[in-house]
């Protein structure tokens, strides 16, 4: 792990001598404005003598090379405070404040979702909290994806896992490059604006017409100058007349001109922000061929990618002038503005638009690898793990959970060949947690990432979980039940797909001790003959009776120990069934039974 205290302290330092001579700089500005006045005073008291006129010129030159440089020491200001809030989320991230964070992926959470929200991949105190660093709309889609729906070859994993460990060795460039993604926000219009991009149709389909609203306000322009030029007082009713004209047109068709560029005119960012980004992206040397192949989209021979963006950029501010009342009016009353701002956006979209969602995508991509690089520089115990070819099979050494902080984080040894494992212990012992530690692992592994483990290799499954299930009042289905369809949806799942892994946490628990070892029974015995693998808690000893009579189920547990009226958990997997129970004395110690009982 990376020392962000050293980064943040360094940058400080920066901070606090850019704030120091920005401030210096807006006094000698202030100065420069009253001598400035002062001289200016002089000069129109004097007739304008030569030496003060230069002395004003000098002054006033001296002012706009200051602001040139008050607002590169700005900038510099601005880089600062961005690269110390990056390395604080990341002692954020390290500390347990995570949890903190805002974005949670809420609109990515869906209670049906195979695994999600068993295994805490979105939501509150989520993966997607914990690890998510994107700035932009397809960043945010991208990462969320790979959490939940990664569904990538061996071949494409490994091209991921190479980016991933390409991107952690470098935290600077890393810190860079999300300090200017941030100026990019992820709202919703961004998709829209796509949208809008792509949809070729124009707002006028007569050739004619357009050349004629094109060219009519320079046409204006050079008439009108010319007639005040030369004073030619009886062509005045010809310039209110071609004004008169522009306006009436203007005026006629506004709704339609705003419902054209509604999507830009509303955009609540910059578009000039991914223009730096593509800069940076197109002169960085990459060596994996995941980053390259990012890199690649931006890097058209025909093509300025960047200067395509900084054009659209342009072209969203010349229509966000609108906001400025007085201004808007009398740039469309001289220059017909909403039409032209109109054509240069047809234009552009005629020149990009068939590929512009790319630049989007591929910058997305980018964010979700960069997302995936954070784990190795918040968690301990870190490594990339081996993807293998065989299937239903994983071998880990010393795996443990993102989630938990590294100093309190217990790690396991686990291995699981063509198995099920039913897992017995008492309460509060880490059953539930292994579960979710081997699940969330899998995520992280099938994504690309990094995984919490000093070595692991595992085949690509399909995860499908049963742990967090509760009642739905509101369409009168019992814990029970809703367990029940949801095993139903494993064994499901089962019969379709050859290579997945379950997760089944207290199988049963709503209904009576009889009914659910006779259902443990019966849907462990199928998931066996469905030749499918798997991991089950239990509390009921006598499922692991099983066995004795299913091969390929092993017996594995948590346990405890007692002192002094406490119960003292390792948290270690161990083989074999559980021997102990705390229950009672759970009880015991909190007052509900006592020492006779």
């Amino acid at each position: 792990m990376y020392d962000f205290q050293q980064i943040i302290k360094t940058h400080k330092e920066i901070l606090s001598k850019n704030k120091l001579l920005f401030n210096a700089l807006g006094y000698i500005k202030m100065a420069i404005v009253l001598l400035l006045l002062y001289f200016l005073y002089l000069s129109f008291n004097q007739s304008f003598l030569l030496y003060l006129v230069i002395i004003d010129v000098t002054l006033l030159l001296l002012f706009i090379i200051l602001s040139f440089y008050q607002e590169s020491i700005n900038k510099k200001v601005l880089y600062s405070k961005g690269i110390i809030n990056i390395n604080k989320k990341n002692l954020d991230r390290i500390s347990g404040e995570w949890s903190k964070f805002k974005d949670i992926g809420q609109e990515f959470i869906n209670v049906d979702h195979h695994y999600s929200s068993d295994l805490d991949i979105v939501g509150n105190k989520s993966l997607f909290q914990f690890l998510n660093s994107t700035h932009t709309y397809h960043g945010r889609q991208i990462f969320a994806n790979d959490l939940l729906n990664a569904n990538y070859n061996k071949e494409e994993i490994i091209n991921r896992q190479e980016a991933v460990i390409e991107l952690s060795r470098d935290l600077e460039f890393s810190n860079h490059i999300e300090y200017y993604l941030s100026k990019i926000s992820s709202d919703h219009s961004t998709k829209k604006l796509l949208d809008e991009l792509k949809d070729n149709k124009k707002l006028l389909n007569n050739k004619l017409l357009k050349s004629i609203l094109k060219y009519l306000p320079l046409f204006s322009l050079v008439t009108i100058s010319f007639i005040l030029i030369f004073k030619l007082t009886s062509l005045y009713p010809l310039i209110y007349s071609l004004l008169l004209i522009q306006t009436t047109i203007w005026v006629l068709s506004i709704l339609k001109l705003q419902s054209y560029l509604s999507t830009i005119t509303y955009l609540p960012y910059k578009l000039g922000a991914y223009s730096k980004v593509i800069e940076l992206l197109k002169n960085i040397e990459f060596k994996s061929n995941k980053l390259n192949e990012i890199k690649y989209q931006f890097c058209d021979k025909n093509i300025s990618v960047a200067k395509a963006m900084k054009k659209l950029s342009f072209i969203s501010n010349m229509i966000n002038v609108k906001h400025n009342g007085l201004i808007y009016f009398m740039l469309n009353f001289l220059l017909l503005w909403d039409y032209q701002c109109v054509f240069l956006l047809e234009k552009w979209k005629d020149k990009y638009s068939h590929i512009a969602e790319n630049w989007f995508v591929a910058l997305g991509e980018f964010e979700s690898l960069l997302s995936l690089s954070k784990l190795a520089y918040v968690c301990s115990n870190t490594s990339m793990p081996s993807i293998l070819d065989e299937n239903k099979k994983i071998v880990a050494k010393d795996i443990g959970h993102p989630l938990i902080n590294n100093s309190i984080r217990i790690n396991n040894d686990f291995t699981l060949d063509e198995n099920i494992f039913i897992i017995s212990g008492s309460n509060m012992s880490g059953k539930t947690t292994f579960l979710r530690t081997v699940g969330i692992n899998l995520v992280l592994a099938q994504a690309g990432g990094f995984v919490i483990a000093k070595e692991m290799s595992c085949s690509i499954f399909k995860i499908a979980t049963s742990i967090r299930i509760a009642d739905n009042l509101n369409e009168g289905i019992s814990t029970f039940y809703a367990e029940l369809k949801r095993i139903k949806e494993i064994i499901s799942l089962a019969k379709k797909e050859d290579n997945l892994i379950f997760l089944i946490d207290e199988i049963f628990k709503g209904t009576n001790s009889i009914d659910r070892l006779s259902g443990a029974k019966t849907v462990l015995t199928k998931l066996s003959q469905l030749n499918t693998v798997g991991l089950l808690t239990t509390h009921d000893l006598e499922l692991c009776e099983l066995e004795n009579e299913i091969t390929k189920i092993v017996n594995y547990s948590f346990s405890e120990q007692y002192l002094e009226n406490n119960i003292i958990f390792d948290y270690k997997f161990k083989k074999g069934k559980s021997t102990s129970t705390n229950a009672k004395y759970l009880m015991k110690i909190v007052g509900i039974v006592d020492d006779e009982s």
